[in-house]
């Protein structure tokens, strides 16, 4: 295959089959007036639902941006490099944004694509990488700043995708993930797997397992050990934070500072953190002309320190 992404070992449908039936077992704040306060078990266990800023007990922060004070115009996420890279050209003038984000590069193919499938589905149409045309940093209303992400199907073609790499998590195994996000727009025909992956395991969360439409917020562990479980009806168009920690003695998964499940297991690989964003793998194809948005208020990630 001339064109691919590093998806590492990609589980295959069967698997997700099982996993969806037998696990799925379990149930801060872009600032929107209408979010109520949690307190958080993720977030260096504070209240609210702006962006940590510090160390976490056992975590140390390595990462984190806000898109405060950030512009980046449709089109600057261009000319990204791949083979764990990730780097874009068209960032360079826009100085921090180019050492703190970048994406798969065009000509890589989505899971769903034909001219990828590399988890061993069947599906017929899917979506090709385009950070490119799908991609930008803007004010929201709400006054802060956000990462956009608007898949969508043009009047011919695959799909135009879209997987923005935090570059300050590139190299970790053993820490901590949190993003605040949203999904508006068309949900059927599109999905997303937010996952740390590597040649002998991935962890993903927030995953669609086949499509926004039909799936509910989900986690999913799979090759160091198998494990599903999803945050019961939490809706994707609203907005959340979800955190997942690993360590030596396994992986857990947080949505709005509420645990929703732990598998215990040692994650071997040390790996990049993707904003996964893709084509459906079950139930409808995107039609002709629809769109999807994922909005990002901020992104942070730490590396971990063991016990205190």
């Amino acid at each position: 295959m001339t064109s691919r992404r590093p998806l590492g070992r990609r589980r295959r449908l069967r698997e997700f089959a099982a996993l969806t039936v037998a696990a799925l077992v379990a149930a801060v704040f872009m600032p929107a007036p209408a979010d109520a306060v949690t307190r958080s078990q993720d977030a260096c266990h504070t209240t609210g639902t702006g962006m940590p800023h510090g160390d976490c007990g056992p975590f140390h922060q390595v990462f984190a941006d806000d898109f405060n004070d950030q512009h980046v115009p449709l089109g600057a996420f261009s000319s990204c490099a791949g083979d764990g890279d990730f780097h874009c050209a068209g960032l360079k003038k826009y100085g921090a944004v180019y050492r703190q984000m970048g994406a798969y590069p065009r000509g890589w193919y989505d899971t769903a694509n034909p001219k990828n499938h590399s988890n061993g589905n069947d599906r017929s149409f899917g979506g090709e990488y385009r950070a490119d045309d799908t991609t930008w940093i803007a004010p929201s209303a709400w006054g802060d700043g956000q990462l956009h992400v608007r898949m969508y199907r043009p009047s011919s073609g695959d799909n135009h995708v879209s997987a923005p790499v935090p570059l300050g998590c590139m190299n970790i195994r053993y820490g901590k993930f949190s993003e605040r996000w949203r999904v508006h727009g068309t949900l059927d025909g599109f999905k997303m797997a937010h996952l740390h992956y590597g040649d002998a395991s991935e962890v993903d969360f927030p995953e669609a397992g086949g499509n926004f439409a039909d799936d509910p917020i989900s986690a999913f562990v799979h090759d160091f050990t198998k494990y599903g479980t999803d945050a019961g009806g939490a809706k994707w168009t609203t907005w959340h934070t979800s955190t997942y920690e690993i360590t030596p003695s396994g992986v857990t998964f947080y949505l709005d500072g509420k645990e929703i499940g732990h598998v215990a297991g040692n994650d071997p690989d040390t790996t990049p953190w993707v904003l996964q964003n893709e084509s459906s793998l079950s139930g409808d194809y995107a039609a002709r002309g629809s769109s999807v948005t994922i909005d990002t208020t901020w992104v942070t990630c730490y590396t971990y320190r063991g016990t205190t």
